[in-house]
């Protein structure tokens, strides 16, 4: 397939950049339907004279439909366009882009998605459904699976819903405590619609993300608390999001000094109440009941999920303390950054 590409390149250049073009239609359509052609050309950066030509063409053979609401795929746009993605990964270099990362960041294996969350906010739900489809293929038959909260492993919720995982035993238990923001991207109610979507069961975890010493040590004398906990300990899977740090500290409402701490400290990302620079360096830790950055090397399976240009840093620096066997999900926003550094 690489040497027919490299010599498709060679001998007919257009038709490789004609194939790129329509994929990016067809999936920006999937992405935003139903869709107008200036919004479309807005986001594919295209005038819409060109656009025209092009979704013409696509109408013509039947793969999207134009209706008064705006354009639609068409049930053959749709198998097209799925058959189409491993292959314009190739075209596109994303397939050389992971694997370098992967190498750049010393991790086992790293997943791309086209596009920038940043610029289109409909591509983290791409990262949710690619981080859904590399969970399902890390089942095995009895399952238990902690999960932290925030928006992308909410994306990751939905995406499950599409997911096949008959005949697979799972339990989602939330990874750490509540943490500032809506309750719907907190850990327990995350777990809880990932057990909806798959046909699974979920524990809760009814404790605040940061807690005193001594608040600490009356929760742990709770039963059903330390059920959870060792429930966590005992999970086969990870499946986490990585954020940046000042937005992680102020969802958090994090009190002055320990700000102060952090914004000295030049944090960039933050992950499992932990606050990293640049260079991997811990500034900042939460005292908090949960999974701890210590554990995670005791899993089997670790999925991190995160995404857009501007998280860059904060993957950058979350993954110096990463476990080896650590799965990346990202996107090509995020990816492109990071490797600027190499």
């Amino acid at each position: 397939m690489k040497e027919l590409l490299k010599l498709q390149q060679q001998l007919v250049p257009d038709l490789l950049d004609a194939m790129e073009r329509r994929y990016f239609v067809l999936r920006s359509i999937r992405l935003t339907e139903p869709v107008g052609r200036r919004p479309l050309a807005q986001m594919l950066d295209m005038t819409e004279r060109v656009l025209r030509g092009e979704v013409e063409f696509l109408k013509d053979r039947h793969l999207i439909d134009f209706q008064p609401a705006g354009m639609r795929l068409t049930s053959d746009g749709r198998k097209l366009l799925a058959k189409l993605e491993d292959l314009m990964k190739e075209i596109i270099g994303i397939h050389k882009a992971e694997k370098q990362l992967s190498e750049h960041l010393g991790i086992a294996e790293t997943i791309i998605v086209p596009g920038d969350s940043d610029k289109m906010p409909l591509i983290k739900d791409e990262i949710g459904k690619a981080c859904a489809r590399r969970l399902a293929a890390l089942l095995d038959e009895k399952n238990t699976i902690t999960v932290t909260g925030g928006t992308t492993m909410g994306s990751v919720a939905k995406a499950l819903m599409d997911i096949n995982v008959a005949g697979k035993e799972m339990l989602f238990v939330p990874a750490r405590g509540g943490v500032g923001g809506k309750v719907s991207d907190q850990a327990n109610s995350i777990c809880a619609a990932m057990a909806e979507n798959t046909g699974g069961t979920h524990r809760v975890l009814y404790v605040p993300d940061e807690v005193s010493d001594e608040l600490r040590s009356i929760l742990l004398k709770e039963p059903s608390i330390n059920n959870t906990l060792s429930l966590i300990r005992s999970a086969d899977i990870v499946l986490h999001g990585i954020g940046e740090a000042m937005k992680m500290a102020e969802r958090r409402n994090t009190d002055e000094e320990s700000m102060d701490k952090i914004m000295k400290g030049q944090a960039v990302g933050e992950a499992f109440g932990y606050y990293f620079d640049l260079d991997g360096n811990i500034v900042h830790k939460v005292s908090t009941i949960g999974l701890q950055l210590k554990d995670l090397p005791r899993f089997k399976h670790v999925i991190a999920a995160a995404g857009g240009k501007s998280k860059a840093k904060a993957i950058r620096s979350y993954m110096k303390n990463a476990p080896k066997s650590t799965v990346l999900v990202t996107d090509e926003g995020a990816a492109a950054e990071i490797l600027k550094e190499e």
